[in-house]
């Protein structure tokens, strides 16, 4: 299956909400509803959400972390940045870490570093090590969520992108990442509120990249988190998902 036009082009709505917008959230009245009064531009996430599919989630029958998603951090999938010779964990680690340091010679494997967590607020300090796990790199859209919302009917390349995107990937807090687990919007949502804009944002957009369908209750979640976000307009280039802003 080739991804559309159409739907790549929807790729960037992950970033189109809260690069200057979820931080205002903290300053707007109580109740205040963005969209109330004005309809979602076509390059927003809520006109992007209304054009998801609203199904049921299927059966985790048949779902195997490794063997339908492949092995984890590949960096031979068709995931954008693949093939750079480092893996995908540390891909994102350098990405979303800051003041990072390497390991040896190598510009591939951090180190050590400092996460300021999307999900919690949280400064981390990041040593590789026994104690490595205190940060962790998250899908966005659970790869169990994935599975019961149309994953199980993606080729296995695409399955293997899709775990190993850009788009779909964020450094965060371990304990946080646990508690989320295979959750989508409607049984999890980032404790800090202020980045719930872009965290439903970016599974929108990778929802809409990889045809994937959202359950009502988890529509209805997003629904309810975009509602108080502004409607900010689509970035260009949006496609490659390699070169992702600042997450904090």
């Amino acid at each position: 299956m080739n991804l559309t036009t159409s739907r790549a082009a929807l790729v960037g709505l992950a970033l189109a909400v809260t690069l200057s917008g979820c931080a205002a959230l903290a300053d707007r009245p109580a109740g205040h509803d963005a969209n109330a009064s004005a309809p979602a531009s076509a390059a927003s996430a809520l006109h992007a959400l209304a054009q998801l599919t609203v199904k049921g989630a299927a059966p985790m029958t048949g779902y195997d972390r490794e063997g339908k998603f492949g092995p984890a951090w590949s960096d031979t999938t068709l995931a954008p940045g693949s093939g750079n010779l480092c893996d995908t964990r540390n891909d994102v680690l350098r990405r979303d870490l800051q003041s990072i340091t390497f390991k040896g010679t190598s510009r591939c494997v951090v180190a050590t570093g400092t996460l300021v967590d999307p999900y919690t607020g949280d400064s981390i300090r990041f040593v590789r090590g026994p104690h490595s796990a205190i940060v962790q790199i998250d899908h966005a859209v659970a790869l169990g969520a994935s599975w019961r919302t149309g994953a199980a009917k993606l080729p296995q390349q695409q399955r293997e992108a899709l775990g190993n995107d850009p788009l779909n990937l964020i450094a965060a807090s371990g304990p946080a990442n646990a508690a989320k687990s295979d959750g989508d919007a409607a049984t999890w949502l980032p404790p800090r509120k202020e980045f719930r804009c872009l965290y439903v944002a970016r599974q929108i957009a990778v929802k809409a990249k990889y045809h994937l369908w959202v359950t009502p209750p988890e529509k209805a979640a997003m629904n309810r988190v975009l509602a108080r976000c502004p409607d900010q307009p689509l970035p260009t280039d949006t496609s490659t998902g390699v070169a992702l802003p600042d997450l904090k």
